[in-house]
């Protein structure tokens, strides 16, 4: 197998509490997202995105996200993120002390009109005095790309309308820039070109991948945007999540799935893998519904074998 260059250290940023979560039909009470967070937060994660100050009506799960921040035990050095799509969340959003914020368009002119019911030039506008405002607070800004690698209205999303964005949202003053396969469609090669693409107008250690693993391929494109030099990943724990404007998309690659691999590669990320798997088994059984990551699975039912039978020799 041919030597692959790889970072050597792997920030984790998990989004289970708030992409995770955001789509549940039920309501998750506001204690068990409290335990949710503070349990990654403990397992190490140091970028947790926690909630979301949107319109209650619109996404009804993320309407406690105040009183979910006032309640998390805060971990020093871990950063607590939130999405705002506007100045009202904004301001929520500082009043309840996150350490990031996230906005967010897409790039798919389709997806965008879908999904946030403006253009792509729209809604980066709109994100102006939400820049201005974290940038005056102090608070860190980071930028999200929908829908960077397929978009389910329009099709095919070329590496060249992603680059546009990435510079709209580095004008802004993003600190940080997502990729996102919003859909997962995505695969390898053309991983590989966005990033590449995209590393030609803003720094490739600020760029990030978020990917869905709706056609298997997450893991795979992690692996590629690892050997393109990108060193900053999104995952959920135990695969929580969706896209309500993408049909039949799965949820985020799952947090314990990333971790696997990456610890087979030798990578650290400085994340305790086994306190991220007993945090998808609980969350998953809070929710009532599967556990959807293959290797947090396997790892709980081995190690639950193990303490059934602690003299047994492994094959």
């Amino acid at each position: 197998m041919p030597t692959m260059h790889l970072p050597q250290h792997v920030k984790l940023v998990e989004v289970g509490p708030r992409d995770g979560l955001q789509n549940e039909a039920n309501p998750v009470p506001p204690e068990v997202k409290v335990e949710l967070i503070d349990r990654l937060s403990a397992a190490g994660l140091p970028n947790v995105e926690a909630a979301a100050f949107v319109s209650p009506r619109w996404v009804p799960q993320m309407a406690d996200g105040a009183e979910v921040m006032a309640r998390i035990r805060r971990r020093p050095g871990t950063v607590y993120s939130a999405l705002v799509p506007n100045m009202k969340g904004m301001e929520a959003a500082l009043a309840a002390s996150v350490g990031e914020v996230v906005v967010f368009s897409a790039a798919s002119e389709a997806f965008a009109q879908a999904n946030i019911n403006c253009s792509i030039a729209e809604s980066i506008a709109r994100f102006e005095p939400v820049a201005q405002a974290a940038k005056a607070a102090g608070v860190r800004l980071r930028g999200s790309i929908s829908c960077a690698l397929g978009c389910p209205y329009q099709g095919e999303v070329e590496p060249r309308a992603v680059v546009d964005v990435v510079q709209r949202m580095a004008a802004l003053g993003c600190d940080e820039i997502d990729i996102a396969d919003t859909i997962g469609v995505g695969t390898p090669g053309a991983v590989q070109a966005v990033f590449e693409a995209a590393a030609g107008v803003f720094p490739l250690d600020r760029l990030a991948g978020h990917f869905h693993d709706t056609y298997g391929q997450a893991l795979a494109n992690i692996l590629a945007a690892l050997q393109s030099g990108v060193s900053a990943f999104h995952a959920s724990v135990a695969g929580l999540g969706g896209c309500p404007y993408a049909k039949g998309a799965t949820g985020n690659v799952a947090t314990e799935d990333v971790l696997y691999m990456l610890e087979g590669l030798g990578l650290r990320t400085g994340v305790d893998l086994r306190a991220v798997a007993e945090t998808g088994d609980f969350i998953s059984r809070a929710i009532g519904r599967p556990n959807n990551s293959r290797a947090g699975r396997a790892l709980l039912a081995k190690w639950s074998a193990q303490n059934a039978n602690p003299t047994a020799c492994a094959a």
